[in-house]
């Protein structure tokens, strides 16, 4: 494991034309303080934890200071926002310290979030406050533990400097870690102008860093959308399976490499409601729960129109085509696994979608019923009282009961085999809302982190039974059921 001063950068970026990104060094903020340290994510480059106890970590990942061979930036992107296209944005709040090559050879993007004005900033402070950065460091370390691609966080440093969003806050900057921050639109930003050039220059530099096996393909352009298209429709089909809502789907926030990036306005369903809109500031539900995978296709046809230059149009109608069967395919075998189905098939859509309008007539819990399923009795006879008691109508359990039973006859698992295959997929632990304000608001009142600690832990072994632990697996509490997150968190 390496100090800091031999983290080994490698800013292939960096090194592309300035068409592609502004240079801009972080804004110093006083007085930093560690807020919570992720050895987990220090270890992908190589960074030895016993490094965070030094003042030059703070001092580095809250922007006061660069770090050796950093070469800070910000991206350039476009991006359409609620369905409506804006020319310009980029990293408004967010630095590129540069990318690390790590002893496996991977690259990790090092980005601080929060570390002051860029040119793309469009009048903002650049900054990022305590709650919002608490969120995001928990949220990316919730989702690897869940096993979804993901952006992670290394760490949040705080600062005692004010911001003012709704109210005054304290600044913090959390690190982020990615193998790239390649956006859909990175490349609508070139498109749009006509840039034509500079497009096929990302897009091969894209391929070459991300999708080398494409290289050498004379339809390489074609096969890259394609290898997009396939992983967006993945990562749909993993949110939902999930119960997870981003928030703020906006193409500038989806990742070329179909990694979950910029967390905003997100939340986990708790009560199953398809319409679940986590962000009140989404007045229309365009970013609703049952809206997402519809939305992946709709953002995913913005980048192939912003490729059309390299695609041929056919051929991008045909990929695009191909969205809906990658993830139905994808979210029956994921849905099928949390019911303990050992092989997927289309006839298990019933079984899933029967269940699923239950749930919502019944106002359940989408975790913990799941969860709870491991415990179904498969036997002839068996009421499964505990499970059905839960449902308003009992009746239409005990149809559906006798359905699944049949469905389950065909399984080579007995009860207790496919309760531990359930519990492997069903996890017990989300990051729920309530749960992250209570560490915000230990954070803010009394400057403890020992629940961002409690969390951190908790939520990298989501599916392990942990006894000490089972009241975090609890619905969110009468007092917590409002809370509400918008684009500013």
């Amino acid at each position: 494991m390496r100090k800091l001063e031999q983290l080994n950068f490698d800013n292939t970026f960096a090194r592309l034309p300035a068409a592609f990104h502004s240079r801009v060094n972080p804004t110093p903020l006083a007085r930093p303080y560690l807020v919570s340290f992720n050895p987990a994510a220090a270890s992908l480059i190589d960074l030895s934890a016993e490094e965070s106890a030094r003042d030059d970590f703070l001092h580095c990942f809250i922007g006061n200071r660069l770090l050796p061979s950093s070469d800070p930036l910000s991206m350039l992107y476009a991006g359409h926002q609620f369905g409506n296209f804006v020319s310009q944005l980029g990293d408004g709040r967010a630095i590129l310290l540069g990318e690390v090559k790590n002893s496996s050879g991977e690259y990790w993007d090092v980005q601080l979030k929060g570390a002051g004005p860029t040119p793309y900033s469009r009048n903002g402070d650049g900054r990022a406050v305590l709650r919002s950065s608490i969120r995001e460091y928990l949220c990316s370390e919730a989702m690897h533990g869940l096993g979804i691609p993901t952006t992670r966080a290394l760490c949040i440093v705080g600062s005692d400097e004010e911001v003012y969003r709704e109210t005054v806050e304290s600044a913090a900057v959390v690190t982020r870690l990615a193998q790239s921050s390649v956006r859909f639109g990175s490349f609508e930003v070139f498109y749009h102008r006509g840039q034509h050039e500079q497009l096929a220059q990302l897009a091969d530099y894209v391929i070459g860093r991300h999708f080398p096996h494409l290289l050498a393909v004379p339809d390489k352009y074609s096969r890259f959308l394609h290898e997009v298209v396939e992983r967006t429709a993945q990562l749909m089909a993993q949110w939902q399976a999930a119960g997870f809502s981003h928030g703020v789907m906006n193409t500038d926030n989806m990742s070329i490499l179909g990694l979950t990036i910029d967390y905003g306005p997100f939340g986990f369903m708790e009560t199953y409601n398809p319409a679940y809109i986590c962000n009140h500031s989404d007045h229309g539900g365009r970013y609703a729960y049952n809206q997402q995978p519809q939305v992946g296709l709709w953002n995913l046809s913005a980048l192939a129109q912003a490729l059309s230059p390299l695609v041929p149009e056919a051929r991008a109608e045909e990929l695009l085509d191909s969205y809906g069967d990658i993830y139905s395919e994808h979210y029956v075998k994921l849905m099928s696994g949390k019911l303990g189905l050992t092989y997927a098939g289309l006839e298990d859509y019933t079984v899933i979608e029967q269940l699923l309008k239950m749930m919502q007539t019944s106002q359940l819990d989408f975790t913990n019923t799941f969860r709870g399923l491991s415990q179904f009795k498969s036997a002839c006879g068996e009421k499964n009282s505990v499970l059905r008691d839960q449902f308003v109508d009992r009746a239409e359990f005990d149809q559906w009961a006798e359905l699944y039973r049949a469905r389950l006859k065909a399984e080579p698992t007995a009860d207790a085999e496919r309760k531990e295959c359930m519990d492997r997929v069903n996890p017990k632990y989300i990051l729920r809302n309530y749960l992250a304000q209570a560490a915000i608001s230990k954070a803010e009142k009394e400057r403890d982190f020992s629940e961002i600690e409690r969390l951190l832990v908790l939520l990298s072994r989501p599916f392990d039974e942990q006894p000490q632990m089972e009241s975090y697996a609890a619905p969110a509490p009468e007092w917590a059921r409002h809370i509400e997150v918008s684009c500013s968190s």
